[in-house]
């Protein structure tokens, strides 16, 4: 799909990507001006006779709606592969497709429900790893708080600041009662609190480097006297 001289790069929806794949497609289908299109659906006549007694301007907006509908269609006809095409290829129009993948991917409310509990025992039994670095846990954190809120958990910037306290390696300990004591973690984004514990990880691994350095030091010491 081209626009412009710029070549737009459509989104393929699997089985497990729903959530990045809508909110990617949510961004294309508005830059194409087709989004509202697409949420609000149009109102066709209910007969080719009703059609022709309509006014010109109402004949107008109808094409318009129609040529925006078309549109938005062939941008998600080509997000899909072969069976889940089969699941909407009976939908009239762009509201259908896009409402009929939203209830089959996200399913029932009691499915909805069963999903959010999953994530959040998930959530909740996120533990950093020995051989993990802050980084890497950070992300492990975020992954699943970012799939809590786009199924619509209220999560706070403070209740992830907490979840990381709580869940570090025991090595971080005093950093962890430091923060606590001397920042405000209400005010203290996430980022900037990740920043404060690689900094300290930056210190813990040059000194550990260090100690490494002088014991290998000290035993080629050791093997230079007992040959002497």
């Amino acid at each position: 799909m081209a626009n412009g001289n710029a070549q737009v790069v459509i989104p393929k929806l699997t089985k497990d990507n729903y959530d990045n794949w809508c909110i990617q497609m949510r961004a294309l289908l508005g830059s194409q001006d087709v989004m509202d299109i697409v949420e609000d659906g149009y109102t066709e006549p209910a007969s080719k006779e009703a059609e022709g007694t309509m006014t010109e301007a109402q004949t107008t907006t109808l094409r318009a709606d129609r040529k925006k509908d078309c549109k938005a269609k062939s941008i998600i006809y080509q997000g899909l592969d072969e069976p889940t095409f089969e699941l909407i290829a009976s939908s009239k129009s762009s509201k259908e497709v896009w409402d009929t993948l939203h209830k089959t991917y996200k399913g029932a409310d009691k499915v909805k429900r069963i999903r959010l509990q999953t994530l959040r025992g998930e959530f909740e039994s996120l533990r950093m790893k020995s051989n993990e670095s802050i980084a890497e846990f950070y992300t492990r954190v975020m992954v699943v708080a970012n799939q809590l809120r786009r199924n619509r958990e209220t999560l706070e910037n403070m209740r992830i600041s907490e979840k990381i306290l709580r869940s570090l390696d025991p090595k971080f300990y005093f950093i962890v009662v430091a923060l606590e004591e001397t920042k405000d973690l209400e005010t203290m984004s996430v980022e900037e609190l990740v920043g404060s514990l690689q900094a300290h990880e930056q210190k813990v691994t040059r000194r550990s480097d260090d100690r490494v350095l002088e014991q290998a030091l000290q035993s080629k010491l050791s093997l230079h006297e007992k040959k002497i």
